[in-house]
């Protein structure tokens, strides 16, 4: 039944860890965005001498970059928090998980004691039993 538990929660840490590699990637995927969009920003510009609207379009397509990078930096926190979130979970089924490993190797330690204890038994029990034969078999040479 432990057994059945511990393999349990190791199988609820990959799940966990998995979806947090999951979230991870997504992370990744802002991050290159979010480079691509700085250096969008950067090398947006107009012609020289180019008119008035041109440079309000370039003003409109900065600022609408700029709002892209907030909601960029709004998604990759929310994902972080998640990330916090995982590491909080893995962290305690790991505990759960140690636990039960524990009494798993406690019950292994005490089931060797047990057999133990009866090989010393069947081990005394044969010298027993040998001794009495031996002595038997002294009597009956006498």
């Amino acid at each position: 039944m432990i057994d059945k538990l511990f393999q349990l929660k190791q199988k609820q840490i990959n799940q966990q860890v998995l979806q947090k590699q999951q979230i991870l990637n997504k992370v990744e995927l802002i991050d290159k965005e979010l480079q691509e969009t700085v250096e969008t920003l950067n090398n947006a510009s107009v012609k020289s001498m180019g008119s008035i609207s041109d440079f309000r379009v370039l003003e409109i397509h900065k600022q609408t970059l700029k709002d892209h990078m907030v909601k960029l930096g709004e998604q990759k926190m929310h994902y972080l928090k998640q990330i916090e979130h995982y590491n909080m979970i893995i962290i305690d089924l790991n505990k759960q998980s140690e636990q039960f490993l524990y009494i798993i190797q406690e019950e292994k330690k005490k089931r060797k004691k047990e057999i133990h204890k009866l090989e010393e038994q069947v081990s005394a029990e044969y010298m027993q039993s040998k001794f009495i034969q031996e002595s038997r078999h002294g009597k009956n040479e006498i």
